[in-house]
């Protein structure tokens, strides 16, 4: 075929995850890559569109209009509605390209592949050529998304998204939806500005600290701290932080610091447009740095138009500490502990040098709280030489700020997870709900109370389902969500929480341990130790997910591998804290129920914080009926 050159519309298709999918199960990769090709086939050619070939799991096709190519997308898209897992990103250009040899080449194509690797999950993005052609044709809707540096095109280019018909029926309510969030802010990370990179917890902190004192306007919904941070170090398009959050203005700022001086700027962004509402620099004394703060977050509700009451504004102009050592090495603790793993014994250290500097820093008291329960929870510290000096901690800033929802949130999970006392903890949870109901981690762990303590499974979901609407991108909701989809006995609908969870966060060994639990209620043993042998690997070989993988080897009669886990805890018990809870777990799936039951008995003294979903976390399945096993269920006086 000879070689001719002329204007086309370029449409490149691509699957999402299908890469992920190919290493996870190469058949079902395949198949789908069948059921993509015969959807699109025949809808490229009823457009009259030329089908030039498929790349991997991409398909190119070209197009005498872009009209013609828009509505094909649009078509493509709506009938992937229909098929499970197929999920496509669409990308149109119009631009001189060169056939040859039933292929095409030039700018025209690079250009096109590029839009395409930038489109949303199940959006079509086209160029500014394709856009001005189709910009007042009937039952074709676009949006300006943002000018894009593509990668080896010299020049900018204009991104548009295309409306679906899906999107458009949809309109009335996005209305609503706008005028819903028309009081409502994400506050993205600060950028650390300064020579020295280490200054970077101290950038984060004065951004969390705005978000918290925002967080208390009852008419104001401020997106969760875990969830903003999400974005943290990525070059992002503000309309995707709205959709994914579900707000209509972004701050974002940045942070200098040397030595005494601070420079601080900050800009209030409307998502919607990209418009810049407020913005403002600020070149004062670290001394000021609570002053800058108050007068950032009063800006911000002053700009919404949101009538603060009192205590709002008391709380706005609060001041935690007055001795800014304290204050940076608390700042330095939140830093560290939001890394968890070894993180949270460092920030631990930061928190209790915090409180020694200043023993009246309430916030300094509670981040011990929240460091010493979640080590003995996580098996890192025995309870009884954690939990005490957590509910200590607690109630000291409680003592001194019992306005702190943090601190009343850590009370309940230690009144739940090693007091054992029902009645506090439930008193603890509506008080922390009283004080802030969009704290995410209050509904966390109310959602486990629920479940694990009340026998309320289908509340608990319900509330679980909450935590994940306040913090929709942070790994941890959806892990507890299907911790309270477990123990309702809904193991699909776990799994696919669990599966959200690794998305997320890909490394987190609670989603893989999890996921591999919710595979052992459905009885898909297989998947199970493939997923329990991912959380092994990623934790370090941790007691929970090491007892699980145990507990699915005795159920499928392979005792040689449930002995040498076995034989490892007990070896390990010599240099480190395993709980006997999991030593039990793996006894008994061996049948040694003598010695099970011993461990049983070592973890019921240790008051470890699994111990209260004894009744309802499927692990212990097995043993329910055992009468021995009912005997701890009875000395836990749970409430009837």
């Amino acid at each position: 075929m000879p070689q001719t050159r002329q204007l086309a519309a370029i449409m490149f298709t691509d699957i999402v995850g299908y890469t992920a999918l190919m290493g996870d199960n190469e058949q079902q990769a395949f198949e789908l890559l069948r059921k993509n090709r015969e959807l699109q086939k025949p809808i490229v050619e009823k457009f009259g569109g030329k089908w030039i070939k498929e790349i991997g799991d991409a398909v190119l096709a070209s197009f005498y209009t872009v009209t013609d190519a828009v509505f094909c997308a649009t078509e493509i898209q709506q009938a992937c509605n229909k098929i499970p897992k197929l999920k496509l990103r669409i990308g149109i250009h119009q631009g001189e390209v060169v056939f040859e040899n039933e292929d095409v080449f030039g700018d025209g194509v690079n250009i096109a592949s590029r839009i395409q690797a930038i489109a949303k999950p199940g959006g079509i993005y086209i160029s500014e050529s394709v856009h001005n052609n189709i910009s007042n044709k009937q039952g074709i809707e676009t949006r300006f998304i943002k000018l894009e540096s593509l990668k080896n095109v010299k020049v900018p280019v204009k991104i548009y998204e295309v409306i679906t018909e899906i999107e458009s029926s949809n309109s009335i309510m996005k209305e609503q939806l706008k005028k819903s969030l028309a009081k409502s802010i994400a506050v993205l990370p600060f950028i650390n500005m300064s020579n020295d990179p280490d200054q970077e917890y101290f950038s984060d902190g004065m951004a969390e600290e705005i978000l918290n004192s925002l967080a208390h306007v009852k008419d104001l919904k401020v997106a969760g701290r875990t969830s903003s941070y999400q974005f943290k170090g990525k070059n992002i398009d503000l309309r995707e932080v709205g959709d994914k959050l579900g707000v209509s203005t972004v701050l974002e700022g940045s942070v200098r610091k040397q030595g005494n001086h601070l420079r601080i700027t900050v800009q209030l962004i409307n998502v919607e447009d990209g418009f810049q509402i407020w913005s403002e620099r600020y070149d004062r004394d670290l001394d000021d740095v609570f002053v800058i703060q108050d007068e950032i977050a009063m800006t911000i509700t002053k700009k919404l138009k949101i009538t603060l009451l009192d205590t709002e504004r008391a709380f706005i102009k609060k001041t935690p500490t007055f001795i800014k050592e304290a204050y940076d090495n608390y700042l330095r603790g939140r830093f560290f502990w939001r890394k968890r793993g070894s993180g949270l014994k460092k920030g631990l250290e930061y928190f209790l040098v915090a409180a020694e500097i200043d023993p009246l820093f309430a916030l300094a008291h509670a981040g011990i709280a929240d460091s010493y329960s979640l080590l003995a929870f996580y098996s890192v510290i025995p309870p009884h030489d954690a939990m005490p000096k957590a509910k200590k901690a607690a109630e000291t800033a409680i003592d001194l700020d019992d306005s702190l929802v943090e601190a009343w949130t850590s009370l309940a999970f230690i009144s739940m997870l090693y007091d054992w006392n029902w009645t506090a903890a439930r008193k603890q949870f509506k008080k922390a709900f009283a004080i802030n109901p969009n704290y995410a981690p209050t509904h966390d762990w109310y959602s486990t109370f629920l479940s694990w303590v009340e026998n309320k499974s289908e509340e608990a979901v319900k509330e679980s389902t909450r935590a994940a609407e306040l913090e929709p991108l942070v790994a941890i909701s959806y892990n507890l969500l299907a911790n309270t989809l477990m123990c309702a006995a809904r193991f699909n609908d776990a799994v696919e929480a669990s599966k959200t969870a690794i998305e997320l966060e890909p490394n987190s060994f609670l989603a893989s341990w999890f996921l591999g639990v919710s595979y052992m209620g459905l009885e898909k043993y297989p998947e199970a130790i493939d997923a329990l042998q991912t959380a092994v690997n990623l934790s370090g070989r941790h007691s929970w997910p090491l007892a699980e993988l145990c507990n699915v080897y005795g159920l499928t009669g392979e005792t040689e591998e449930a002995q040498k886990i076995l034989d490892e805890l007990i070896s390990r018990t010599k240099s480190e804290f395993i709980s006997g809870m999991f030593l039990f777990i793996a006894a008994y799936a061996l049948k040694q129920y003598e010695l099970a039951f011993e461990f049983l008995e070592k973890g019921f003294e240790q008051r470890d914080g699994t111990l209260p979903g004894c009744r309802a976390w499927p692990g212990f399945a097995p043993m329910k009926n055992d009468p021995r096993f009912q005997e701890i269920i009875k000395r836990m006086n749970f409430p009837e």
